[in-house]
């Protein structure tokens, strides 16, 4: 294996669920060369490649297909913040953990669908249809999630949705 294919593979197996633009700003390589390269990672099954929400993300082989979903999705931070608040919280009811993030309803609900359809939260309602939300497997989770750290850009990107969203929300609604 060439010694730009290892360093690859290193960077990748440190850095599990890493889409392609993140591996190439932290990589001394080209875009073309980490694609070929990562290509024959693929082919010799080094590497593996999903694709989540618009973004290619890769993975070492011993992540199973709901690990590396987990993952992807714990690289944006807001994501990020809701499970290290179930994790401390947990059950916990939608309005106080959107009061507690400081984010618009309908982001959290945003986040939500996606961990809840990649079964990393599960929605419970009670007699009276009231939501709570519990992590459907805590240990599990706290441990993908002590593996990785969102990057600068994808910080920015959920800090500007989070602005555009409390912009087009509105004041609150205090019945909410």
């Amino acid at each position: 294996m060439s010694t730009t294919r290892q360093e690859i593979r290193t960077h990748v197996h440190a850095n599990a669920g890493i889409h392609f633009n993140e591996l190439v700003r932290e990589s001394a390589f080209a875009p073309g060369q980490i694609q070929y390269h990562v290509r024959r990672l693929i082919d010799e099954d080094e590497l593996v490649r999903d694709e989540y929400y618009g973004r290619t993300h890769y993975y070492p082989p011993a992540y199973d297909e709901w690990e590396r979903a987990a993952l992807a999705l714990f690289r944006r931070e807001t994501t990020r913040e809701i499970v290290v608040y179930l994790i401390e919280h947990e059950p916990a009811r939608p309005a106080a953990i959107a009061g507690e993030l400081g984010i618009a309803r309908s982001t959290l609900e945003y986040h939500l669908d996606r961990l809840v359809e990649r079964e990393v939260v599960e929605k419970r309602y009670d007699a009276r249809n009231r939501v709570t939300l519990e992590l459907a497997n805590p240990e599990v989770t706290g441990e993908l999630l002590s593996t990785i750290e969102p990057t600068v850009p994808d910080r920015l990107l959920d800090r500007f949705t989070r602005l555009v969203d409390d912009l087009l929300e509105g004041p609150p609604d205090p019945s909410r």
